[in-house]
């Protein structure tokens, strides 16, 4: 213990406290002297404080107008309409089949019947920004239910899985934080409570705990440290400003309307019967005349105006509670006028950058995979679809692309220009391009070869000269006669239904 001791201080002294040239960071002078941090893991860290800052972050949600903004727009900007699937199935009418009854199904998903599936995408992000975590369970329904695809999804929050909840179990087992490992590591299984611990309008069963297989339960978790098992909330490093900001703002509120007011006090002469003295205190009112006794005096406070000083300090603090947030200032505060269009672009693109990274290394691969495996698996045994060789072609049938909603365009022409310049010199093709946006390229083709049909019947033609639809420069000459001749074969036809291009001739 001693030679711990001694190393340890010979240590701090040759990283900063006494070695010239040492990392100023680990000093242990006048600067830093109050600097005292914690080398508990962040796993100990979550268990003795995340049920109070999930608390806090949950009460600013319900209270504070900028964070209610701020998870609103990340769930608006991270999910948007939804992260749809793309089928990768190569055969048209398959691949057609299972989007079909994949979009029939999310409107069973939701095991509560409040949502589709892209509105539990919406809210799983709203509560993974919110408390670092959320838990889906997989329910599996019986035929008589109705569904398409007997098989819901529900939505457990942070609080339905115990953090303090940690034993060795019978199988040798260990359960840390709520979750189950075996030997080498792996989880197997979860154990909830049976009822949300907060919630006095569910009688019974309270702190009672079910074991749950990790098969059928979804962990969407953002880790930020290397073998975290509970998430953290994007609050955290904001949760002390936005309170104190919105204490400050409630403050001054109360200063403008004491400063608002206008009221008098008359003093008469002394009456023969005093006045007896209230029962309350006074309350200042607008236009209130209050009179009082011989002698008595009133002394108004008169408070000074915050002046110019109160706009820059609230600037500068919403900053600070955008960057711990990740969220870009105007959003956060619905503020256009601070920034101009340049570096509102660019605090957009940064922005984008992130959304895109969390969609697909957490909400695509976390959520959006392992229910879309778990749809297909159960449609296949159920004969909702009809996959030959689904046993051995399974990773097959399960490929697919996960599309999220469009970016809107900030500079509608230049970027469309920008792109269609791209794809002409072969630096992107048509497909990802149509992915980027959120779209199915076949799905796209599809849709504009038969407007084309449509147009060539009707003796339409919308694409103007020059444009990527046709040639640069090139107009068909007999593209008047031909959509003449077109037009009195479509009069001709005494069937409508009939493909005019078909010999109508017996």
């Amino acid at each position: 213990m001693v030679s711990t001791n001694w190393r340890t201080r010979l240590g701090a002294w040759v990283g900063g406290f006494g070695m010239p040239g040492g990392f100023d960071a680990t000093s242990g002078q006048r600067r830093l002297k109050g600097f005292v941090t914690s080398r508990a893991h962040v796993n100990a860290l979550i268990a003795a404080s995340g049920p109070e800052m999930n608390a806090r972050a949950r009460w600013l949600v319900r209270n504070n107008g900028y964070a209610a903004n701020a998870i609103e727009s990340w769930a608006a900007n991270t999910v948007g309409d939804g992260i749809s699937p793309n089928s990768s199935i190569s055969q048209a009418s398959r691949k057609d089949a299972v989007q079909r009854l994949w979009l029939a199904w999310t409107d069973d998903a939701d095991a509560e019947g409040l949502t589709d599936f892209y509105g539990l995408q919406r809210r799983a992000a709203r509560e993974v920004f919110m408390t670092g975590e959320v838990f889906l369970r997989f329910r599996p329904r019986r035929p008589e239910d109705g569904l398409v695809v007997p098989l819901q999804v529900q939505m457990l929050p942070s609080e339905m899985l115990p953090l303090n909840h940690n034993a060795v179990d019978g199988n040798s087992n260990v359960i840390r934080q709520g979750i189950e490992f075996d030997r080498v590591g792996r989880r197997v299984a979860f154990h909830f409570l049976r009822r949300h611990p907060g919630d006095s309008t569910d009688p019974g069963l309270a702190g009672e705990t079910v074991r749950v297989p990790a098969s059928e339960v979804l962990h969407v978790i953002d880790p930020v440290e290397a073998g975290q098992l509970r998430g953290v909330s994007r609050f955290a490093p904001a949760i002390v400003k936005l309170f104190l900001l919105d204490q400050y703002d409630d403050a001054e509120l109360d200063r403008k309307k004491v400063a608002a007011m206008y009221a008098m006090f008359v003093t008469s002469p002394a009456p023969d019967n005093p006045l007896a003295p209230p029962d309350e205190e006074y309350e200042v009112a607008p236009g209130q005349v209050v009179r009082l006794d011989p002698g008595e005096d009133v002394t108004v406070s008169a408070p000074a105006d915050s002046g110019a000083t109160y706009e820059p300090f609230q600037y500068r603090t919403l900053l600070q509670i955008s960057a711990a947030l990740g969220i870009p200032y105007g959003y956060l505060s619905n503020d256009g006028a601070k920034g101009n269009f340049s570096n509102s672009r660019l605090s957009l693109i940064e922005f984008r950058r992130r959304v895109s990274a969390w969609q697909h290394s957490v909400m695509v691969f976390q959520m959006c995979r392992p229910v879309w495996a778990r749809f297909m698996d159960t449609a296949v045994l159920a004969g909702a679809l009809r996959l030959p060789g689904y046993d051995r072609r399974r990773a097959e049938y399960l490929a697919c692309n996960w599309l999220p909603t469009k970016w809107d365009w900030v500079d509608p022409l230049k970027d469309a220009n920008a792109e269609i310049a791209q794809i002409e010199a072969g630096l992107k093709s048509r497909t990802q391009a149509i992915a980027e946006r959120g779209y199915d390229a076949e799905q796209v083709d599809a849709e504009i070869a038969r407007e084309r049909d449509r147009e060539r019947r009707l003796g339409l033609d919308f694409r103007r000269p020059g444009s990527p639809a046709q040639a640069p420069g090139v107009v068909d000459p007999n593209a008047d006669q031909n959509a003449s001749d077109q037009n009195t074969q479509d009069q001709n036809t005494s069937d409508p239904n009939q493909d005019p291009t078909q010999d109508t001739a017996p």
